[in-house]
């Protein structure tokens, strides 16, 4: 009897390991989906108002289209990083423009999580916090920190979507032109769909300051459409990234190593009057010992 009770409990065992594996796999399966060559169209609008102030002025609502490539750089067990590339201009001549890169993490637990005014605050999540869970990290251009944040890959009822709230800067069609909050509250939910995905947001435009408490000044929601086409039709932006993609392996090596002092990160906005990204995407800059020191006099101590 007690070697059928055994056996009972290990097949039990093995069932939910199998159905474990599985549901990764549809994960992972999902998140991959969302490499390829896509129509994109980008959707935001203020949807309430909270400031009082009689003068203030809310942002336009903003509709953009563009062609976007999103290359899969790193595919591992417990890792998938998708870098994206926009193909803009002339089709028979486009010019292209790195964009954000997004990585998924299995059952992370070290996070960055951002504060305002170019600050990002280490924590580090116990394990049971993040079972079973993927932690999506997003960079900015540059491929310096942006926001990330950590939840469970659903699918039901023939969807498959992930959805997480976390802080992140003012995205930048914003703070070139806002100075009146200075942290996004970004409600994200990627939507895997027959024919791509979908970005969908509702954000909470805040203003932070230490020792008060967070002042919501505005709604805003955020809806954009990716819509697979064929990869042929971003060949461009998949070219120009074989070609650049060893500078940007540098690049994200630094960072990474920024990354794993587990420490508080505090970003200098720019650098002999420059941005980051100024200093970056400069065709001089090459060498890993350039591109270290670069990134490097960005960090404050």
């Amino acid at each position: 009897m007690k070697k059928i009770a055994i056996l009972i409990v290990m097949s039990f065992a093995c069932i939910g390991i199998t159905q474990a594996q599985s549901k990764k796999k549809k994960d992972r399966n999902a998140i991959k989906e969302m490499c390829g060559c896509f129509e994109v169209t980008f959707n935001f609008a203020e949807t309430f108002q909270y400031d009082q102030d009689s003068l203030y002025k809310p942002s336009e609502t903003k509709i953009a289209k563009g062609l976007e490539w999103a290359e899969l750089v790193v595919d591992e067990k417990n890792k998938i990083s998708i870098q994206h590339l926009l193909q803009v201009g002339n089709p028979a001549k486009p010019h292209i423009v790195k964009h954000w890169r997004q990585d998924w993490l299995y059952e992370n637990t070290d996070f960055y999580m951002y504060n305002g005014d170019n600050n990002w605050l280490f924590e580090e999540k116990s394990k049971a916090d993040v079972k079973k869970q993927w932690t999506q990290k997003v960079f900015q251009v540059d491929d310096s920190p942006r926001y990330e944040g950590s939840g469970t890959w659903v699918h039901v009822d023939g969807k498959s979507f992930w959805e997480n709230t976390t802080d992140a800067p003012l995205p930048r069609r914003e703070y070139t032109k806002r100075s009146d909050y200075n942290v996004t509250v970004r409600g994200n939910r990627h939507e895997i769909t027959d024919n791509g995905w979908i970005h969908d947001q509702d954000n909470l435009k805040v203003v932070r300051e230490a020792g008060k408490e967070d002042i919501i000044i505005a709604s805003e929601k955020g809806y954009n459409v990716y819509k697979k086409v064929a990869d042929s039709r971003c060949k461009a932006a998949a070219d120009w990234w074989k070609a650049h993609q060893a500078k940007w392996a540098t690049v994200r090596e630094k960072w990474n190593e920024v990354y794993e002092r587990n420490s508080h990160l505090s970003l200098e906005a720019k650098v002999d009057n420059k941005a980051l990204y100024k200093h970056l995407f400069a065709d001089e800059i090459k060498k890993k010992e350039e591109i270290n020191e670069v990134i490097e006099s960005f960090v404050k101590k």
